[in-house]
């Protein structure tokens, strides 16, 4: 600790001028710090290949994430019919029986419509021929 305080003191004391020569403070400094900024410029040396490489590893992964992605994206494009169909499916089997059940109500009441209709006729039949008849004036033969 010594060492590293003597280089803060002033070359000479205040006052007279003291034979000798003043110690050069630069040629000191230069002395200590250059193996310490030579191994520094070595680190960073090494840190930006460091950096470099791992610029070129990411940049391998960013090109292999996007063919893996693209390959997702066309097998989910390939796939997409067939989970549309699978999901409509359901709903159609349903639209298909709520038709089957409309289409077998309408027969039934067309049934009955026809049912109705069939024996009522002879009726209406009878009804028709005596009003054409009294439009004509003509009797119709009871039996």
């Amino acid at each position: 600790m010594r060492d590293f305080l003597e280089r803060f003191r002033p070359a000479g004391t205040p006052g007279a001028a003291a034979t000798g020569v003043p110690a050069d403070r630069t040629a000191e400094r230069a002395a200590e710090l250059e193996p310490a900024l030579t191994r520094l410029a070595d680190v960073q040396q090494e840190a930006a290949r460091i950096r470099a490489a791992a610029e070129q590893e990411a940049e391998a992964l960013r090109q292999n994430a996007a063919r893996e992605a693209a390959r997702m994206v066309d097998a989910a494009r390939e796939h997409a019919p067939e989970v549309r169909r699978q999901a409509v499916e359901p709903l159609l089997r349903e639209a298909r029986q709520e038709a089957d059940a409309l289409r077998a109500a309408g027969d039934r009441t067309a049934s009955a419509i026809r049912e109705r209709a069939f024996q009522r006729m002879p009726h209406l039949v009878d009804l028709s021929v005596a009003d054409a008849l009294r439009l004509t004036g003509g009797k119709r033969d009871e039996p």
